[in-house]
C-alpha cells in the first residue's frame, strides 16, 4: 500500500499513464493524491479527466486554476465554449461532459490527512495562514461550489483583486481565497500576490518572495504538497514539496511518494513538444535530496 502525489497533468495523457505504470499504482491497494490542474493544453483533456475520474475510489483532487476555468467555461452559452481551444471543447462536448464537470466541481481546494502528515494544495498558502486556517478557508469555497450558488461563483471568481484580507465578504472574500490557492507563486510580506511573476526564484522584483519563504511567515505544522508552478521544477525545502516540473511543456511528469520518510520521487517524459516551445527547469530543490527515478 502506497500513497503517491502526482503533479499537474494538464491533459498530458499518455505520461500521465506511463507514470501510473512506472510507479506500480494498484488501485486495489494504493492512493494517488492528484495536486490540481488536471486540464489544458496537452491535447488529451478528455481522455485523462476520464482516467481520473474512473480512479475517484482510489484517488484525491484538488483544484487547480485550470480547472476552474474548465468549470466557468462549462457555465457559459455554447457559441461561447466553441471560442476555447479544441482539447477543452472535447471535454465540453462529450457524451460524459456533464457527469465528469459535475464530478470536477464537487473536488476540494485543499486535502489534510494529519494521520499522514500532509495537506495538498494547488499552489500555495498566504503568509499568516496556518493549515487549520486554510482548511477552514478552503470549506468556505468548496460549500458554494457543491450549492445551489456555483454559477454566481464562478461568474465572479476572476480578478486580481482584492488582495487576501479576513475582512473581506462575498465575491470577493471567494475570489481572493481561490487565487491563493491556485494562482500563487510570489507575494509580499502582507499576501499581496504579484500575479505577473512566474519566473525561477531571483527573476522577482525586490520586495517580492516566494511564498513559502516570505519572512514572518507562519509555522506550520504538516508538509505541504503542491504545483503550479513549472518554471521552479522539483522543490523540496520549508516544509513544502513543489512538484510541478513541466510535463506540458516537454518536461516531467513526477510522483512523490509520501507514506514513507524517504524522499523518493519516479519521474517519466511530458508531452513531445516542438524545439522552440521554453522548457522549464527540472530540477531545484532545498535540504533533503530525493530519490529520483527516471523512466
Amino acid at each position: 500500500m502506497s500513497i503517491w502525489a502526482i503533479g499537474d497533468l494538464q491533459g498530458c495523457y499518455g505520461p500521465t499513464r506511463r507514470l501510473l505504470e512506472r510507479i506500480g499504482f494498484d488501485p486495489a491497494a494504493d492512493t494517488l493524491w492528484f495536486c490540481g490542474d488536471l486540464v489544458n493544453r496537452g491535447g488529451e483533456s478528455l481522455e485523462t479527466l476520464r482516467l481520473v475520474h474512473s480512479l475517484r475510489d482510489s484517488s484525491v483532487v484538488v483544484l487547480g486554476n485550470h480547472d476552474l476555468s474548465l468549470l466557468a467555461v462549462g457555465e457559459r452559452s455554447r457559441d461561447e465554449q466553441r471560442k476555447v481551444n479544441p482539447d477543452l471543447q472535447r471535454v465540453l462536448f462529450a457524451e460524459d461532459g456533464d457527469t465528469l464537470l459535475d464530478w470536477l466541481r464537487r473536488q476540494p481546494l485543499v486535502h489534510v490527512d494529519r494521520a499522514l502528515g500532509w495537506m495538498m494544495v494547488h499552489a500555495g498558502l498566504a503568509p499568516k495562514w496556518t493549515t487549520t486556517l486554510a482548511l477552514r478557508h478552503a470549506q468556505e469555497v468548496e460549500a458554494r461550489l457543491r450549492g445551489d450558488g456555483y454559477r454566481k461563483l464562478l461568474k465572479n471568481m476572476y480578478g486580481d483583486r482584492p488582495s487576501w484580507s479576513p475582512k473581506l465578504t462575498g465575491s470577493d472574500r471567494d475570489r481572493a481565497i481561490i487565487n491563493v490557492f491556485t494562482r500563487l507563486r510570489y507575494c509580499t510580506p502582507r499576501g499581496r500576490i504579484a500575479f505577473d511573476e512566474k519566473g525561477a526564484p531571483g527573476s522577482q522584483p525586490a520586495g517580492l518572495y516566494p511564498w513559502y519563504a516570505v519572512p514572518g511567515r507562519v509555522e506550520r505544522d504538516l508538509k505541504i504538497v503542491c504545483g503550479h508552478w513549472s518554471t521552479l521544477g522539483l522543490f523540496i525545502g520549508n516544509g513544502v514539496h513543489m512538484i510541478d516540473t513541466g510535463a506540458v511543456w516537454g518536461g516531467k511528469l513526477t510522483a512523490l511518494q509520501l507514506d514513507t520518510d524517504e524522499l523518493r520521487v519516479v519521474q517519466v517524459p511530458g508531452r513531445d513538444v516542438p524545439a522552440q516551445v521554453h522548457k522549464p527547469r527540472q530540477a531545484s530543490h532545498g535540504p533533503g535530496r530525493p530519490a529520483i527515478r527516471n523512466a
